[in-house]
């Protein structure tokens, strides 16, 4: 007789499937809730309902109190990482050791992904390319692995300034495109999936505008040429309007960064004759005056200032999770600032970029959300 410790323990009987039939949902959902967040992934190609509940804002809120599940990473696009986008965790303070491939989201093209395709920005957890051999762009969802092409509204594709802004509702698209002799703004609205054209922006933009815009309470705010100056476009009307609020002096470059909602900011250089000899950090308060928040320690503003060569076009600024990024096309390495701490940093490079590297550093806030739709 076979010893008791060497019995294989009784067998619990399965659960009769009509029985899983009639369990109600919000049983089912809870259920599933207690499932790690990786397992559930795995199994969201088993049945439709499955997959429908990683777009359920509350159930997948039962995976964390934060709103997010994952943690907040600084995106890297560069020329020489083709199709990759290695990954920062800001969270742990380290790269990780993956990144995101467009080739495994687009369905039927394997490793044939055009070489002309560009991220051009990311926002809420989407990620929006241009496709120009189509003549459109590519939102993406890379957790949810879905995406949509966007067809561009006029022909040919050339744009001179791109703004993506995802929010809860829906995401919005904002072109200027130039066509012939007319200059045209385009919005695409996700909740209607259709383009709407806009009055022409010479006369508040001037000519020759790159610098992207910074949304802020339902519009997109832009800085101007010299004499700088704040205008800003409601997405919503469509109208343009020149910002009422008086710039520090001495500016020899102004970016603008915002949270989207509650806090806008300025960077800019502060010296004379277009040559920078310090930089600053401002924040818009309610009386709509520009308040000064912090300078740039001395010698990572030589670092910087160094690094840019003063040419002040290649500067961009965003935010990213308590993080105000200052970063220039030329350089591997990210300023930022640190709000809750008021400590400036310098973020390391990559450590899989080659020992000789080319320019065209374009750096992402990307904080996946499983429930952004595109």
């Amino acid at each position: 007789m076979m010893p008791k410790s060497l019995q294989s323990p009784p067998r619990l009987p399965e659960m009769d499937p009509a029985i899983w039939s009639r369990l109600p949902e919000e049983l089912l959902e809870h259920v599933l809730s207690f499932l790690p967040l990786k397992t559930f992934l795995n199994l969201r190609s088993t049945c439709k309902h499955f997959k429908s509940l990683l777009f359920s804002s509350s159930f997948m809120s039962r995976h964390t109190t934060s709103g997010s599940p994952f943690s907040s990473f600084l995106l890297l696009s560069h020329p020489q990482f083709y199709q990759q986008f290695p990954l920062y965790d800001s969270i742990v303070g380290s790269w990780r050791n993956l990144t995101l491939s467009l080739s495994l989201l687009l369905p039927g093209t394997g490793s044939n992904v055009s070489p002309s395709c560009t991220l051009l920005s990311s926002s809420n957890g989407l990620i929006c390319f241009s496709l120009p051999s189509s003549c459109s762009f590519l939102v993406c969802n890379f957790v949810a692995k879905s995406s949509r092409i966007v067809e561009f509204p006029t022909h040919p594709f050339t744009f001179e300034s791109f703004v993506f802004v995802s929010m809860s509702s829906g995401y919005k698209i904002f072109v200027l495109c130039s066509k012939f002799s007319s200059n045209s703004v385009f919005v695409y609205d996700s909740k209607v999936h259709s383009w709407q054209k806009f009055d022409r922006f010479e006369p508040i933009l001037g000519d020759n505008y790159r610098q992207e815009g910074i949304f802020f309470n339902g519009s997109l705010y832009f800085t101007t040429l010299e004499p700088f100056s704040i205008v800003c476009f409601a997405l919503e009307s469509g109208r343009w309007e020149r910002f009422d609020s008086e710039l520090p002096g001495d500016l020899t470059f102004v970016r603008l960064v915002s949270d989207g909602k509650k806090k806008l900011y300025l960077i800019g250089g502060v010296g004379r004759n277009g040559i920078s000899r310090s930089m600053k950090l401002w924040e818009l308060d309610d009386e709509r005056d520009w308040i000064e928040v912090e300078s740039l320690p001395e010698m990572m503003c030589k670092k910087f200032l160094s690094v840019c060569y003063h040419n002040y076009e290649r500067v961009y600024c965003f935010l990213h999770e308590g993080m105000i990024c200052i970063c220039c096309y030329t350089w591997p390495e990210i300023l930022y600032y640190k709000m809750s701490r008021r400590t400036w940093h310098w973020l390391p490079k990559c450590p899989s970029l080659p020992e000789k590297w080319s320019c065209g550093f374009r750096w992402f806030s990307f904080v996946p959300e499983l429930h952004a739709l595109v």
